[in-house]
């Protein structure tokens, strides 16, 4: 059995906590609005699961103990948010935690950064899959991640749009996106490309924007243009306006 104290009890937070518990650990949670400073006390692991911005003034406020290793789940910052505490790491899941219940259940097996011994145990119990990212890099890996999920998602926004205005199902167009990601995981990226931008086919693009609806257009374009530097073809300027 190991104490772990969770500070903040959000998805996040709610998510690790629940998945620990279900493999045994004994887990105690913390209203980060109730923040005491001897949260680090009494504990082997203190888990700061906040909002990026509060880390620092939160860790700052907690009066550090060489017995407790303090972790933040922030996935763009490094450790040194987290001073004066000598014993210092992170832990940041890359899955999407939409509340506890589902993200408990993402985060078994899931990928994970970690630094840390603390981070590393947490990762080893939840039969999580690791990696390191160099603290120089925390920006690019976090923008990285944003645009694998969130940009993702905003994309879909877009099919969802133009799905209503077709009047076909949303699911349709899904499936083929999952196909998609089947075949980027499968082939890599440039060989699993298909459509008009990998065959040099403009004319086709040029009649989806001049089809699409006019506040739709820079996002297409945007992205026909990314498809043909994927393709190693150069994108038509009179389609680049």
């Amino acid at each position: 059995m190991v104490l772990i104290r969770i500070l903040g009890q959000g998805r996040a937070g709610g998510s690790l906590g629940l998945a620990l518990v279900r493999v045994g650990w004994t887990v105690e949670f913390v209203h980060h609005g109730d923040t005491a400073n001897n949260a680090a006390h009494g504990v082997g692991v203190l888990v700061i699961a906040t909002p990026d911005a509060a880390i620092a003034h939160i860790a700052r406020a907690i009066e550090p103990d060489p017995a407790c290793e303090v972790v933040h789940l922030s996935g763009s910052l490094g450790l040194s948010v987290l001073l004066p505490h000598e014993r210092r790491g992170s832990l940041h899941p890359l899955v999407s935690l939409p509340n506890p219940d589902i993200g408990a259940d993402r985060l078994v097996g899931a990928w994970m950064a970690v630094q840390g011994p603390a981070a590393r145990a947490i990762a080893e119990a939840l039969h999580a899959r690791t990696f390191e990212v160099d603290e120089h890099q925390r920006d690019l890996y976090h923008a990285t991640a944003v645009v694998a999920s969130n940009h993702l998602v905003a994309l879909i926004g877009q099919v969802e749009r133009l799905a209503q205005q077709l009047g076909v199902p949303l699911e349709a167009f899904l499936a083929l996106a999952h196909g998609s990601l089947r075949n980027a995981q499968e082939l890599g990226a440039h060989d699993a490309l298909t459509g008009p931008a990998s065959r040099g086919d403009w004319p086709t693009v040029a009649r989806h924007l001049d089809a699409l609806p006019s506040d739709e257009r820079d996002l297409y374009r945007t992205l026909a243009r990314a498809a043909s530097r994927l393709a190693d073809r150069p994108f038509p300027p009179n389609l680049d306006r």
